[in-house]
Parts: structure tokens; C-alpha cells; sequence
């Protein structure tokens, strides 16, 4: 079958260059995209006067039963057409006839129409995940709102540290989420530009208006300079960058519900619904729907590796290479919305056991700062001398095997005399955790108004 490129060539294509040159296996789902780039480039070629309208009607009418023929699975996708643009082309000539179908084509090359649709691709992917991650932070603010007087254990080096509250805890998360929303939205801006209409990588001598086609896809604009919107896929590349950092935050997350779940903690139990069990002991219950998140966290950073790796040392402008781009992101945005959808339906039907986490409270001494900062505050004491004083504390309790929230005044005054009743309630472990009450610490008052700067963020943002 005659190739539309084929016309300076003397020898048919070799089977083997069609099935290793052929992206059609996975650049066949960016069809929306390519039919939507070709019906708005076909009406701005119409508007400039290159084509009739009989033959835009034509070309629109043609393209339209085209998408529904895939819609209802009775296209056939053909590997000796290459890709997705060849395959749309070649059907619409079909259709309408080669005189018009072969119009289409006028003043675009496959470089920018690839670029345009996978462009569009990644913006439509980004607006999803973008929508997902609003929905795991309204979670995360849910479960805190109800968790503000929960007690735990607030860790650094996975050793007990402070008493926070399990509504503090989340907001941390949600914070995160809330940076990772905000980094898809400034890559969209930065990317929302129309590469259609640069050709092969200097434009075109026909009269188009690329702003007619940008205003039709809703673009902001057209990119500003041809070779550079054939050569570009830092879209792409950032979002395998977004989505990366994304998975690390869910994979801090996750690796803490597994500890949690775990019978060490018992701060949490997974729903039925999401934990799975062992073939050969009968009282597992596995997490392993936090499990997989963090596993696949190496797979959406190897998508991102290969790309930057792939564009190192290109030179301008289209290259082959480039034809690589596509699987890696397909991958990364078909497991970042698999696992934003589960680990949010997993996190909405968890069980937190509250009495467990402050017993867990009882274990490490957390309330030790707050003795410290009550002989700096109340006794005048140097901070360096008040550590040390309080550390002999520490070490008199450990002695007595009990946490240092449970000591005596009697065991305080052997250590110094200087303690009175005041320190018993400032090593009270709620006291403790209402004694943080700066911007953005654990404190009730604090903790409520992270909860409302977080519902303000979501009411801007329209969940």
C-alpha cells in the first residue's frame, strides 16, 4: 500500500522498518485529540481562504463519522499506516476523497501536529489529576476536622519526638497535596500554547492565522517560535516531574499507614475493602494498596529518567527519538489517577484508633521540651543548663520504668529542687500539645486555622 510520503523513495518499506518505525500501537490514543486539532485547522484554513467552505464542511463531516467509527470500535487501526495522523488522514481520503481529504494537510506537518496533540493531552491529564488531588486534600481536612483533640506521637528519625494531634498530622499531607495542585496549575499556564500551524519547523508561506486555531482549542496563544514548538517537550516532561513528586508525597503517606496498620502501632485499621490477605496464614490482613503506591513510585521516576535522557543532546528540531515521549506518560498518568482514586477511598473508610495513639503518647518522654522551656520561662534558667536538668529527669524515669508524663514532683525535686506543681502541668501531654500555639503549630486554635486556610483553598479552587 503506497505511503502519502513515499513519492522520492524507489523501494517499498521493509516489514521490519514498518513494525519498528510504527507508533500507531499507542499513539492511537491521542485520536480525540488529533480529529478535535483537525476540524480546528481545517476552520481556520477556511477562514483564511485556503479552503471552501463545501470543502471545510466536507473535511469536518468526514472527520466526525471518523471519531464515532473509533467510538463504536469499527476502525481498523493498520500498522503500515504508521501513526494516529496517517491513519486519520488516509480514512478521511476514504471518505471524502483524496482532492479534498488531501487538503487537510496544507501548511501543518506530522512534527506539530503530533505536538499539538499530545499537548492537548497532557493538559486534558493535568485538569484530572489536578481535580483528584483537590479531592485527597478535602479528605485529609474531613478526617482532621474530626481529629483535633486525637493524640499522637509526632516523630522525627521514626523515634518519639513531640505529642501533636492526628488533625495535625494530615494537614501536613494536605499541604503537600495542596503544593502539588498548585505545581499542575502553573505548568498548565506555562504550557497552554498552540504548537499547530509551526510546520516542520519553520512555519508556513500559506496566509494562515495561528491565533484562530489557538482561539479554537482554547489556547492562550500560539507558541512564538516554530522550531522551538516542534522541538519542545518540557509539557511533558513536567508533567512526569509533577506527577513524580506527587508519588513521593503519596509514598511518604503510604509508608505510614503501613506502619500504622502494622501490630507494632495499631493506629490504624484498613478497610476490608482495601487490604487483601495470605494464601497460607490465615489472619493476615496485607496493606497492600499503600504497598503498591510506594512501589509504583519507581515506576512513575524511571518514566521521568527515560524522558529527560531521551531529550538530552537533541539538536533542533524534530527528531525521531522524540517518538519515544508518549508510553512513559501514558503510564504515569494512567497510575497517578489509579492511585490518587484508591488511596482517597482507602483514606475515607480507615479506621484511626484514637485510644492507641495516646497510649503510644505514654512511650519516649514527648513532654521533655515542655520541661525544658518551663525552666527557661518560669525559673530563668539558661536553655543549655535546662536541657541538661531535664535530661536527668528523662534518665531517673527511664530508671523507674515509667514515661517521664507520669513522674512524681516528689521524683522532679530529687533531681532538682527547683520544680514545683507548675511542672506536672506543663509535662501533662494535651498541655503539652496546647502549649504550641505559634503560627502553624500543633495547638488546637492553630490546627483550626490550618483547617480554614485549607477550606478557603479548596472553596477558591471550586471542589
Amino acid at each position: 500500500m503506497q505511503k502519502m510520503w513515499e513519492g522520492r523513495f524507489k523501494e517499498a518499506s521493509s516489514k521490519l522498518l514498518e513494525d519498528f518505525n510504527a507508533s500507531i500501537s499507542f499513539d492511537k490514543a491521542l485520536y480525540k485529540e488529533d480529529i478535535n486539532g483537525s476540524i480546528a485547522h481545517a476552520t481556520m484554513l477556511c477562514e483564511c481562504g485556503i479552503l471552501t467552505n463545501d470543502e471545510k464542511d466536507k473535511i469536518c463531516n468526514g472527520l466526525n463519522q471518523i471519531l464515532d467509527e473509533i467510538k463504536n470500535n469499527k476502525f481498523e487501526f493498520k500498522i503500515e499506516d504508521e501513526d494516529i495522523h496517517m491513519a486519520v488522514e488516509k480514512r478521511l481520503s476514504e471518505i471524502i476523497g483524496k482532492e479534498i481529504g488531501g487538503k487537510l494537510h496544507t501548511a501543518r506537518s506530522r512534527n506539530d501536529q503530533v505536538a499539538l496533540d499530545f499537548r492537548m493531552f497532557v493538559l486534558n491529564e493535568n485538569k484530572e489529576i489536578s481535580n483528584l488531588l483537590l479531592k485527597l486534600i478535602k479528605t485529609l481536612n474531613e478526617i482532621a476536622k474530626k481529629n483535633l483533640n486525637t493524640l499522637m506521637p509526632g516523630f522525627t528519625h521514626l523515634q518519639h519526638a513531640q505529642p501533636v494531634s492526628l488533625a495535625f498530622h494530615l494537614l501536613a499531607y494536605a499541604n503537600m497535596f495542596k503544593r502539588d495542585f498548585e505545581r499542575f496549575q502553573n505548568s498548565f499556564e506555562r504550557n497552554n500554547f498552540l504548537p499547530l500551524g509551526a510546520c516542520a519547523l519553520a512555519g508556513t508561506p500559506h496566509p494562515t492565522n495561528r491565533n484562530i486555531t489557538a482561539r479554537l482549542l482554547n489556547f492562550t496563544a500560539p507558541t512564538q517560535n516554530a522550531m522551538d514548538s516542534v522541538s519542545d517537550r518540557d509539557f511533558a516532561l513536567e508533567i512526569l516531574f509533577n506527577i513524580s513528586v506527587v508519588f513521593m508525597h503519596t509514598s511518604r503517606l503510604c509508608e505510614e499507614l503501613i506502619l500504622w496498620s502494622s501490630q507494632e502501632f495499631k493506629f490504624i485499621e484498613i478497610s476490608d475493602k482495601f487490604a487483601t490477605g495470605s494464601s497460607i496464614m490465615p489472619q493476615k490482613k496485607n496493606p497492600d494498596v499503600a504497598e503498591l503506591i510506594r512501589g509504583k513510585t519507581g515506576r512513575v521516576y524511571g518514566n521521568l529518567i527515560s524522558l529527560l535522557t531521551t531529550m538530552k543532546s537533541l539538536p533542533l528540531a524534530y527528531n525521531k527519538d522524540m517518538q519515544e515521549d508518549k508510553e512513559g506518560v501514558f503510564d504515569s498518568v494512567k497510575t497517578a489517577t489509579s492511585s490518587l482514586i484508591i488511596l482517597n477511598e482507602m483514606l475515607k473508610t480507615a479506621l484511626f484508633k484514637n485510644e492507641n495513639m495516646e497510649k503510644a503518647c505514654q512511650m519516649g518522654h514527648l513532654s521533655a521540651t515542655d520541661l525544658a522551656d518551663y525552666l527557661v520561662s518560669k525559673k530563668n534558667i539558661p536553655f543549655r543548663e535546662a536541657h541538661f536538668i531535664t535530661g536527668k529527669c528523662v534518665a531517673l524515669a527511664e530508671s523507674k520504668g515509667i514515661d517521664l508524663s507520669q513522674i512524681s514532683l516528689k521524683e522532679l525535686q530529687s533531681v532538682n529542687e527547683i520544680f514545683d506543681e507548675e511542672a506536672l502541668k506543663v509535662l501533662d501531654l494535651h498541655n503539652s500539645k496546647e502549649a504550641r500555639k505559634s503560627f502553624g503549630g500543633t495547638a488546637n486554635k492553630s490546627v483550626l486555622a490550618q483547617i480554614e486556610f485549607i477550606d478557603e483553598f479548596l472553596k477558591i479552587n471550586e471542589i
